[in-house]
């Protein structure tokens, strides 16, 4: 009876977390981490069943939320879905099932930067720019000549 009700507490508390903002799994657990760990992994799979929890959305949702917010490399895109504790496998899953839109998102992003840029930097600058930000070799050349 007492796991029950401590269940059901932290089942709560969890997804007023999660229906706030979507999370990620590793998100939930970072917050939670002072639960009891079996407590919480018996939340955690319950909701990952009925998909209140689930990685491969939540990227989803989080590069599409990129792509009208924000000018960014494929790189980065990968960098910012692991810094949310997501697994490298799922990611690069994701990146293989979707890399014609994001090469072309990642082109849109670097032409973008460059006519920002180009009143303020010299034309070598926004290159290696670009570079750093984890930008194709190939990219970066396509958006210089289209500009």
């Amino acid at each position: 009876m007492q796991y029950i009700e401590e269940f059901d507490k932290l089942k709560t508390k969890v997804l007023k977390y999660i229906m706030f903002k979507k999370r990620t799994e590793q998100e939930v657990r970072q917050k939670f981490r002072e639960e009891s760990v079996e407590l919480l992994n018996d939340v955690i799979e319950e909701l990952k069943e009925l998909n209140y929890i689930n990685d491969e959305n939540y990227i989803n949702r989080a590069v599409n939320e990129f792509q009208n917010l924000k000018n960014m490399s494929i790189k980065e895109i990968e960098y910012k879905l692991m810094t949310k504790g997501i697994k490298k496998d799922i990611i690069n899953n994701y990146i293989c099932k979707n890399k014609e839109e994001l090469i072309d998102y990642e082109l849109a992003s670097a032409k973008n930067i460059f006519i920002k840029k180009q009143n303020l930097m010299e034309a070598e600058e926004i290159i290696n720019y670009l570079k750093k930000k984890g930008y194709l070799e190939e990219t970066i050349k396509i958006a210089k000549q289209d500009i």
